[in-house]
């Protein structure tokens, strides 16, 4: 039977909780002379006919030191976190007022100004077409770009209609198609765009394009 020393209660194993679960928080606070205290105890009254084996002390320190661990990873995992969210804060406020290569299908067309793009290619081609339509979805101008490269295409559009005529000052959709050697295919339409504003959010850095609205970081190509 367990002996039991001076109204001690009777200690044959040292529970320590298991990381992750909602012990996780509490073994985070047992200290390391906690922890040895605690051992001591479970020494003093062990059963001397059944006294705990070297591997079961190395187990119960191995534990003790895994939640430690796992509580001083989550402090470096926070710190770690906090200065990229900062980081990212000081490089969105040095976007304002700049030029982004962004994928978006909506361009401005300044007064007496063009808008101008980029499509990125998955494989090169012997044909791409642009498409520009206006706010009610007809197609007011279209031009081929000829065979192009992989990669990033450029086009410019500078306002003229296939009427001959100019378009008006406003925002305007514009698509891609090119000919995979089987048929016409959409690709992927980038514009170039003012940044207005960017914020930071649950989904991090997000930018406010003109007459685009926001879009996140990450569908930024390039800054101009």
């Amino acid at each position: 039977m367990p002996i039991s020393l001076d109204g001690l209660p009777e200690l044959t194993t040292l529970q320590l909780p298991q990381a992750g679960g909602a012990g996780a928080a509490r073994g985070q606070e047992l200290g390391q002379d906690e922890f040895f205290e605690l051992m001591l105890t479970q020494l003093q009254n062990q059963d001397p006919f059944k006294p705990m084996e070297n591997g079961e002390f190395l187990s119960q320190i191995a534990q003790f030191s895994s939640v430690k661990s796992l509580g001083d990873l989550n402090t470096s995992f926070d710190s770690l976190s906090a200065s990229l969210i900062s980081n990212q804060a000081l490089q969105g406020a040095a976007l304002i007022g700049r030029s982004v290569l962004a994928e978006t299908n909506t361009a401005v067309l300044p007064e007496e100004g063009e808008a101008s793009g980029a499509v990125n290619l998955a494989i090169a081609t012997s044909a791409l077409r642009i498409q520009v339509q206006d706010a009610v979805g007809q197609v007011i101008r279209e031009f081929d770009l000829g065979a192009q490269p992989e990669g990033l295409s450029r086009f410019r559009w500078g306002g003229e209609s296939d009427l001959g005529v100019m378009a008006p000052p406003g925002v305007y959709t514009i698509s891609a198609q090119y000919f995979d050697g089987t048929g016409m295919q959409s690709a992927p339409v980038l514009i170039d765009s003012a940044v207005e504003s960017v914020s930071m959010g649950p989904q991090g850095l997000t930018v406010h394009i003109a007459g685009v609205g926001e879009v996140p970081f990450s569908a930024v190509r390039e800054i101009g």
